[in-house]
């Protein structure tokens, strides 16, 4: 029977570990820290990335999936310290996202955080979730996801409606 990992090891995995996204779509750089309610990740604003814009620069409203991949790692490393893996999941949207600046820089170490405010039976979740560059916030958002007890029947059902 293998131990409980520590809150260390599991902070300590490579992302890649931790979440499904991969390539240009990950967006994460690791976990920084997480508890049962809340996680905060890093992210590099990556100058030759397909988002970057003529500056190098993210637009702002990518950083909602900054927030929804931060959230995906929340889930995965609750059900990673209980000895399993997580559900897939969907991120159904948010009612306000606020970016207070247009685009993160080019360079830019961003600090996404994800505080849990809801979390069903039913797998229906919400975050309350910002984005900072150093002491600067400069995107914030509750964000809405769902992880449905059967992810190919509700993906099929999705697209036969």
């Amino acid at each position: 029977m293998n131990p409980t990992p520590t809150l260390q090891e599991l902070i300590g995995q490579p992302i890649e570990a931790i979440i499904p996204h991969r390539g240009t779509m990950l967006l994460l750089d690791a976990v920084s820290s997480f508890s049962e309610e809340t996680l905060s990740a890093r992210a590099t604003v990556r100058a030759d990335a397909w988002y970057a814009n003529a500056e190098g620069a993210m637009p702002a409203w990518i950083g909602i999936e900054l927030m929804a991949q931060a959230i995906a790692a929340h889930v995965a490393l609750l059900a990673m310290r209980g000895g399993g893996r997580a559900r897939p999941g969907v991120l159904l949207g948010s009612r306000s996202y606020k970016a207070l600046q247009a685009s993160f820089a080019g360079g830019a170490q961003l600090l996404i955080h994800a505080t849990e405010l809801l979390r069903s039976e039913e797998g229906h979740g919400a975050y309350e979730c910002t984005i900072h560059d150093g002491d600067v916030c400069c995107a914030e958002a509750v964000i809405k996801v769902f992880q449905p007890a059967d992810f190919q029947s509700f993906i099929e059902g999705s697209f036969s409606s």
